[in-house]
């Protein structure tokens, strides 16, 4: 028996994904029949058989397809399931008219027998709030991103030394995390109509309570605003005004630690009797030595068997989770700080614990609210199935691959307190496809959507510092037109660069923003193209074409369709079949024949194509 070799072209195979193209409903709920669908290009193999195979308690399970819809293209096939487990895996199995077979996951092609953990899923969990795919995220670091007139009346705490906006950044040994520079809420409010006219939507606040750091990492109360920030009120007008300019606001919490300084641990530290004392991991019967993150001692652990810490901090209406969701700060979600170690120390693990009892909070007081988990690198083993956390701050499926992709090799790829330093490698685009495929397998769909498709953030270096000439457009096009939140760290469209994550902590320079008018104006129009066009946030993704210079895909919808090319030099891309003569040119500059995209030199293009004609389910 020959097996058919089946087209090298990631368009010629057959593709199934999570989007309401494939999937009858996005938000099952446990016992409902869900409908499912394949689509064969007709090219791959004249199959007999296709069965999808679910896994219910561990047992398998299969469900015979039949063809429901047929295009001289492509075939599509279509299955019913029943969602037995809140987390319901399922793959496809083919079978050709020679008896060849393959298995289709979410990693993609198989002609062996695929694992588990790859299968598709659907989740029975509360859905994300219906906003979040919408979102173009902004990020900002309070101290360096604006100051206002009242900052200047504010003495600066012991801790710091003070910096004149635009002093050189200390980014390594002393000084590092308590140079201040003073930004404050008001600043940030005085400046959203900056944010207005890029186009974002979503404001992403690092930590606003007090501390004894430029970073609020080290939290010494989260009853308050910080009053170096203008306390209370200033956030109350900060949320405020950025919803009246249609930007939702999410803030950062830590609750892996708190900071040395922090009044729970200042009330526990030596005292045995304080009420407190099962906040924090000690180590000694007089609580003199504890855990504490990566042994920083001014950051001391949390530990979460504490039926009064889960009371103050996460648990119910009067929570610090609850109290700022609520008026009159009305914060629109949380981003929590090192998720994957909250609640885990050697052989206790209460992870999932804390998170789902995050969640059920806010669902209690404000159910249309977003919960994003911080896990730096492979965020698929098993914390983002959707029963908490709605997506991922992670770098492993889109910043690490395109920086190895788009970087010169052997630049700096990480930096920051507590990441991994790494340096690029000499990605084609083929390695970039594979390890983004990899690592968002594991995902299942409406998480794979809300996770942050970050170019850089405050804990890694600038993604211009290392860029080959002239691909920032390849960059920040791909991270608003794949799956996920896309992210601007601040500075980002003013062309800052920066070789560490602390470095990148630079106050934005206001005064000149005529000399980055070119690069705003890119950041501009390609948050513009993305919310422009409803498939970028919650179409399917389909991929036609990844080589060493370029990489193709499709977000396809019934509505629309829009087709990108990203390349990082000058290239040719055979897309016969998937790219009309007449399709509309919506981003970049290219010739195109026969379906041949040609381009000198880097390039992010996008096309609109009509949507995808189906029966309905």
């Amino acid at each position: 028996m020959t097996r058919a070799p089946g087209p090298s072209s990631p368009a010629g195979l057959p593709h199934h994904d999570g989007s309401p193209l494939y999937v009858s409903t996005e938000e099952p709920v446990l016992g409902e029949p869900v409908r499912v669908r394949l689509r064969v290009p007709r090219g791959f193999a004249e199959l007999r058989v296709v069965r999808v195979r679910s896994n219910p308690d561990r047992e398998p399970r299969y469900s015979d397809a039949r063809v429901v819809h047929s295009t001289d293209a492509d075939v599509w096939w279509e299955a019913e399931v029943v969602v037995e487990n809140p987390v319901h895996g399922y793959r496809w199995l083919m079978e050709d008219v020679d008896a060849n077979t393959w298995w289709l996951t979410s990693k993609g092609l198989s002609t062996i027998e695929t694992r588990d953990i790859d299968d598709f899923r659907l989740v029975t969990f509360p859905p994300p709030p219906a906003w979040a795919r919408e979102m173009v995220m902004y990020q900002v670091f309070p101290d360096r991103f604006a100051r206002s007139a009242a900052a200047d009346d504010r003495e600066p705490p012991e801790w710091a030394e003070p910096a004149v906006w635009g002093d050189p950044v200390i980014h390594q040994g002393p000084g590092t995390g308590t140079q201040f520079y003073g930004g404050d809420l008001d600043g940030v409010r005085e400046h959203l109509d900056h944010l207005v006219d890029l186009g974002v939507n979503l404001l992403y606040l690092t930590p606003v309570f007090p501390a004894r750091s430029n970073h609020r990492y080290d939290a010494l109360s989260f009853d308050h605003v910080d009053p170096l920030l203008g306390g209370d009120e200033a956030l109350v007008r900060l949320v405020e005004a950025a919803h009246e300019r249609g930007i939702r606001v999410i803030g950062d919490l830590t609750t892996n630690h708190s900071g040395d300084a922090h009044e729970w641990f200042r009330a526990a530290f030596g005292n045995p009797e304080a009420e407190e004392s099962g906040f924090y991991l000690w180590l000694d019967e007089g609580q003199s030595e504890y855990v504490s993150w990566l042994g920083f001692s001014s950051l001391p652990k949390f530990n979460w068997n504490s039926s009064e810490l889960r009371a103050r901090f996460i648990e119910g209406e009067r929570s610090v989770v609850a109290r700022y969701l609520q008026p009159p700060f009305s914060f629109d979600g949380w981003r929590i700080d090192v998720a994957n170690m909250t609640g885990r120390f050697r052989d206790e693990d209460l992870n999932e614990a804390v998170r789902t009892t995050i969640r059920r909070t806010m669902i209690e007081v404000n159910a249309d609210t977003l919960l994003v988990g911080e896990s730096t690198n492979d965020a698929s083993g098993g914390d983002f199935t959707g029963d908490a956390w709605h997506g991922a701050m992670t770098y492993a499926n889109f910043t690490r691959p395109l920086w190895n992709w788009l970087s010169v090799p052997g630049s700096p790829a990480g930096g920051g307190l507590g990441m991994t330093l790494a340096r690029t490698t000499d990605y084609s685009g083929l390695d970039f496809y594979a390890a983004h495929r990899e690592f968002a397998a594991a995902f299942p769909w409406r998480t794979r959507l809300h996770t942050m498709n970050a170019l850089d953030t405050h804990d890694t270096p600038r993604f211009l510092t290392s860029a080959r000439p002239g691909v920032l457009p390849v960059a920040a096009g791909l991270a608003l037109t794949l799956p996920g939140i896309p992210v601007i760290w601040a500075g980002d469209e003013f062309g800052l660069t920066a070789a560490d994550g602390e470095e990148a902590r630079t106050p934005i320079p206001w005064d000149r923003v005529d000399d980055s008018a070119e690069t705003i104006d890119l950041f501009r129009r390609l948050v513009a193209l993305r919310r422009a066009h409803p498939a970028l946030t919650a179409g399917g993704i389909r991929w036609l074409h990844a080589s060493e210079e370029a990489v193709a895909f499709v977000r396809e919808s019934r509505e629309e369709c829009v087709l990108v090319v990203a390349a990082r030099d000058a290239c040719e891309v055979d897309l016969a079949g998937e790219l009309p003569d007449d399709a509309e040119l919506i981003e970049g500059f290219a010739s195109a024949d026969a379906g041949v995209v040609r381009v000198s030199g880097p390039a992010f293009l996008a096309w609109r194509l009509p949507g995808v004609v189906l029966p309905s389910f």
